[in-house]
């Protein structure tokens, strides 16, 4: 349902996509407006979603393409209910301002590779049409300033908005193309890279997105290093939710993964963290920190070594996926 004091109508798409959200999740789900904002753009920030219990509210804050906004935050929570691999920030580097730089970056990566579902859902239901392009494009204009001709502080922001242009765009992005190349011409040679590389494959599972989202972020930082910028390292930073065959499961945590002592601290527990990269990608997905002094962790690792990799999950407590 829609609550609103703004006398928007939402359409019987986006109504629709309430009841198949509502239909996964066991409370209600509204959608609210906050004020009246009407900026004449469309951007990812225009909506949130709250849970309160068993209430889940998409709240709009921006009411230029209520229909698309609302839809955008509704697909995104359905590819969660429905068990599209989640990110999760269980480490921290102890500097608050870059864990938060990271936290941002990760997920603006993940959200990238998660729209190449969002916006196909989209156009299909026919919620994209011209003149969102264009408003979508004043958006990212809003979000990234012009390139100066040389690499700057800002190029991971202007790489991983024009990534997500390209995917918005698809098959219409040259239509735009002189307006990217005017403006942002280094950040977008480097995002037709990275387009090149997640269009190779389709989306089309939980195993691919995750597939895609590790690939990119490991492309991402190969980018970061050619401009001398600091690499992200998210691969470590950021836990995935880890896909297992039903075989995968029953094997020992040694077959499935490598454990590194992190210089990374737990958030949970501030103490210094192990984390369990599978060995097929190299990606974060699980993080623990094994109990003080010497002989107790040696003795609990030796333990957690020898599990099958559906007991460790089960006593850490983190979802996964069968594949």
């Amino acid at each position: 349902m829609a609550e609103n004091n703004n006398n928007v109508q939402l359409s019987k798409t986006t109504q629709g996509l309430i009841n198949d959200v509502s239909h996964f999740f066991p409370g209600d789900v509204e959608v609210q407006f906050i004020g009246n904002l009407k900026s004449g753009y469309v951007r990812h920030d225009q909506a949130q979603v709250v849970q309160d219990g068993d209430r889940l509210y998409v709240q709009i804050n921006d009411l230029t393409e209520p229909d698309f906004t609302a839809t955008h935050e509704l697909l995104h929570l359905l590819m969660t209910l429905r068990g599209f691999p989640q990110i999760y920030f269980p480490l921290t580097s102890g500097d608050k301002q870059l864990d938060e730089q990271l936290m941002y970056m990760g997920t603006e990566l993940y959200d990238d590779v998660c729209h190449f579902v969002v916006y196909s859902e989209q156009r299909k239901h026919d919620l994209v049409d011209e003149r969102i392009e264009k408003e979508y494009v004043k958006g990212v204009r809003q979000t990234i300033t012009p390139e100066s001709g040389k690499v700057d502080d800002e190029m991971p922001l202007r790489l991983v908005t024009i990534l997500d242009a390209m995917i918005f765009l698809g098959d219409h992005f040259d239509q735009f193309a002189d307006v990217f190349q005017r403006s942002f011409p280094i950040s977008l040679k480097a995002a037709k890279e990275l387009y090149a590389m997640l269009t190779e494959k389709p989306v089309d599972s939980p195993f691919a997105l995750r597939r895609d989202v590790v690939k990119l972020y490991r492309d991402f930082d190969k980018q970061m290093k050619k401009w001398g910028l600091p690499p992200l390292q998210l691969n470590d930073f950021v836990m995935m939710t880890a896909v297992f065959s039903k075989r995968q499961l029953g094997l020992q945590v040694k077959q499935v993964f490598n454990l590194y002592h992190s210089e990374l601290k737990e958030t949970k527990t501030g103490k210094r963290a192990y984390v369990g990269f599978t060995k097929s990608d190299d990606q974060n997905s699980f993080v623990t920190s094994g109990p003080a002094g010497k002989q107790a962790s040696e003795d609990y690792f030796k333990e957690l070594y020898s599990k099958t990799v559906k007991e460790l999950y089960q006593d850490l407590r983190i979802p996964y996926l069968l594949r």
